[in-house]
This record gives C-alpha cells, structure tokens and sequence, in this order.
C-alpha cells in the first residue's frame, strides 16, 4: 500500500488509498481529460467583424470604368485597410465531453503519479489555527528545494491555512471541489491536508451508486 510522509512529523506517514493512488499511468487517458479541462477553461470570446459588419463602404469608391483603377465596389472590403476580416474567429464554445469513469481514471493516473514518484505530502494543520505565513514557508522548506512549483490543497473548511500559503512564492493554493487533472499534473509537488486528502480519493473512487445514495 503507497504511503506518503507528514510535513513537520519526522518518521509519521499517512497510507494512501491503493485503488486512487496505486494505479498505472494511461497517457492517452489523461491527455484526453487535460484537453477537456483546459478547453473548458477557454472563454471563446474572439470576434472579428466581416465585411457586413465593419460601418461605412456603402458608396462606391469610384466609378466602374474609366478611372484607370482597379473595380472597388466598397471600402470595407478585407482587402482594403480597415476593412472586414475573413475568416476570423467567432465566439464559440470549445468543450467537448469526457465520460464520468474516463475522467475518474485520469484523477486516479494523476493521483498516483504523485504517490510513485514520491512528490505527495499530507499536512498537518493543527498549527494553523491563524495565519502564519512563515510557518507554512517554513514547512514547505523543511522538505527541501523543488523543482517546480507546489500546490497545496485544502477542504472548504481550512481558510486559515490557505492565507498561510497563498502568499509564498511558487505556492499555488486550491479548494479541493475546485482541484482539476491539470492542475495535479502541472504541480512538481503536491501537498494536501488529510481532510482533502479523504476527500479527493472518495472524488477518485465513488461508484454511481455512491453519488446517487448520497444525493
């Protein structure tokens, strides 16, 4: 069964649940869920204005013939400056569906990835009654230098210790409800407090009939 050690607690470690944190790694899988979140994220707001929709060019430039020019029948045409644009982009929707089992596996790939490379800690919160700051970059920093960048998870309950670690440099913070795929996959190290940690493998693990008893 994979274990992860206690931030603080030298020689305390918290076992993990094997089936969120002891299963293989499926790339495609989890790029697909990626993808998905990512996409979801996008607002899609990109407009252009084509050729009906720029004001003005409602007069001819020029007479048909005669002039020596090239025909122009309005100023507002893509290949006139400030004319419309062709092709561009238009407000749309980028989120495509991933299935509910698909995307549990994946949290379930990311989850584990963490625990097998060893980049998972637990965090003891019961010296965070207040916001310490110092104590939480003290904390981090008694687990040696990283990589990349760290993200600490907490259950809604926790706001103490999320202003403790929301200021530190390279400290990402998040809501455990609100923890995406690509946010455990673009994290070098992951901390989670042991309530999110209950929660997020119930997230990886909970069956239909579980949601649907607890509705």
């Amino acid at each position: 069964m994979p274990d992860a050690p206690v931030l603080g607690a030298s020689g305390r470690t918290v076992s993990l649940d094997e089936a969120a944190f002891g299963v293989r790694f499926n790339g495609p899988l989890v790029h697909e869920s990626v993808r998905a979140e990512l996409n979801a994220r996008r607002q899609g707001t990109a407009s252009t204005k084509t050729r009906g929709k720029v004001s003005g060019g409602g007069a001819k430039p020029w007479r048909q013939k005669g002039t020596g020019r090239a025909r122009a029948g309005s100023s507002r045409s893509p290949i006139w400056t400030g004319g419309g644009t062709v092709f561009g982009p238009q407000p749309r929707h980028y989120t495509f569906k991933v299935n509910r089992k698909e995307r549990q596996a994946a949290l379930r790939c990311a989850l584990s990835l963490h625990a097998e490379r060893g980049s998972l800690a637990i965090l003891d919160l019961g010296d965070f009654a207040e916001p310490a700051t110092k104590a939480a970059a003290k904390l981090l920093a008694g687990r040696g230098p990283t990589p990349g960048a760290t993200l600490v998870v907490l259950a809604a309950e926790e706001a103490s210790a999320a202003l403790s670690f929301r200021n530190i440099k390279r400290v990402g913070v998040l809501e455990v409800s609100n923890v995406g795929i690509a946010d455990l996959l673009g994290a070098a190290t992951l901390v989670v407090s042991e309530a999110a940690l209950a929660s997020l493998s119930e997230r990886a693990t909970r069956t239909r009939a579980t949601e649907e008893a607890t509705a």
